[in-house]
């Protein structure tokens, strides 16, 4: 293509986009909201042909550089008894709660960023104000007052997307998972070993504490309740909520709750998938969480926004315009992210509950999961869907 590619989110989709463009030889222009690269944030998993997609851009060894070396998931009760392990090694397919590649969010994106910067102008602390199409590109302004033609836009800034509703007013129908969850790191100890450990407690309370890098785990400290607009809250707010959720609580809270005070990466949010009837409006199209957001629960948003970022950039070259490239990469990755996205609705209800008869059930139905063959059936289809799109083949 001989007209520049503007991309807005320089997180795992976008940076994958551009990645790929820029090594198709295409004109990228890379603009991101924050004043600055995002460094940290909590653990995700590459699965799949996601890493096949990592392998292709020659970046699957530096990506295993920075794992966390999770070896599993540990169940576990106020005590810190285990209730059920689940081995990453157990899985012969890659579909485990622990992926064989676990990796903070920053870190993979910054992986992928540093490589891109090579090709790629980069601009930080600015974002898209309006946005005006015709039959021949699209101008852009930008909040700094900036400029700007293009012949096509790819917007992958993530689940609350505010240029989504500048081109697709009112078309996201969310799906709410009815949990509230803040994410942020907290300082390892030496008894806190290589398996992430899952506990819950009455009222829809729980925690996940996951190795992480840097002497630090990752802390992700949630309640299963109806959503009350708690993500517009600021910061503060949020934190101030956290810890009156769980400032009676045993278990590992006391530790968390004091790191939390201090934390400078604390992030959080209400789940909600993202449910959109289209994905493209002419020159304009979403990839990643601004397209189809699955939430953390499902396991595979990061390798859904690796293959969405790779398969978006290689049909723009494809020689089809960028309309009709567009329309390609949604049937292509559709039924694919239908199929991640699948998650009863009980699911979340179960695993939060809310009366000690649920958490005893909880408890009870963990010990079963962690027999060996109930385990081997969790550990091959928690993610299946990471393996079922066929990666398409583009020049390059």
């Amino acid at each position: 293509m001989s007209q520049r590619i503007l991309i807005t989110g320089a997180s795992v989709a976008g940076n994958t986009a551009a990645w790929w463009l820029a090594h198709y030889g295409v004109e990228v222009e890379l603009v991101e909201r924050a004043p600055a690269f995002r460094d940290g944030g909590q653990n995700v998993d590459v699965r799949g042909n996601a890493r096949v997609v990592l392998r292709k851009m020659g970046l699957e060894a530096a990506a295993f550089g920075c794992s966390t070396q999770e070896r599993g998931t540990d169940w576990v009760d106020e005590d810190n008894r285990v209730i059920a392990r689940f081995e990453a090694a157990d899985s012969t397919t890659d579909n485990g709660p622990t992926a064989e590649l676990e990796i903070r969010r920053g870190d993979l994106a910054r992986i992928i960023h540093d490589a891109v910067c090579e090709r790629v102008n980069v601009r930080f602390g600015d974002h898209i104000a309006q946005v005006v199409q015709d039959d021949d590109g699209v101008n852009v302004t930008f909040d700094s007052g900036r400029t700007g033609r293009y012949a096509a836009v790819i917007v992958a800034e993530g689940v609350g997307s505010r240029t989504r509703e500048l081109v697709f007013p009112g078309e996201n129908k969310p799906r709410w998972m009815n949990l509230t969850i803040a994410y942020f790191s907290i300082p390892a100890t030496p008894q806190d070993g290589p398996y992430a450990r899952q506990y819950n407690t009455v009222g829809g309370r729980g925690a996940t504490l996951k190795p992480a890098r840097d002497g630090k785990l990752g802390a992700y400290v949630g309640v299963h309740k109806t959503p009350e607009g708690e993500h517009h809250w600021d910061a503060a707010r949020q934190r101030k909520f956290i810890e009156q959720q769980f400032a009676h609580d045993g278990w590992e809270f006391p530790r968390i709750l004091e790191a939390m005070k201090t934390t400078d990466d604390f992030y959080f949010d209400v789940l909600r998938q993202v449910h959109m009837p289209r994905w493209c409006a002419n020159r304009v199209a979403l990839v990643g969480d601004a397209a189809w957001c699955p939430t953390p629960l499902t396991g595979i948003g990061t390798s859904l926004a690796m293959i969405g970022g790779y398969v978006i950039a290689g049909e723009l070259v494809s020689g089809a315009a960028p309309a009709a490239a567009f329309a390609a990469y949604e049937r292509i990755m559709r039924q694919y992210v239908k199929k991640g996205q699948r998650l009863p609705g009980i699911v979340p209800r179960i695993l939060w509950p809310h009366t000690r008869f649920g958490l005893a059930f909880l408890r009870r139905a963990m010990r079963v999961a962690g027999s060996p063959l109930v385990k081997k059936l969790i550990n091959n289809g928690f993610a299946r869907a990471s393996h079922e799109l066929a990666l398409p083949s583009y020049r390059g």
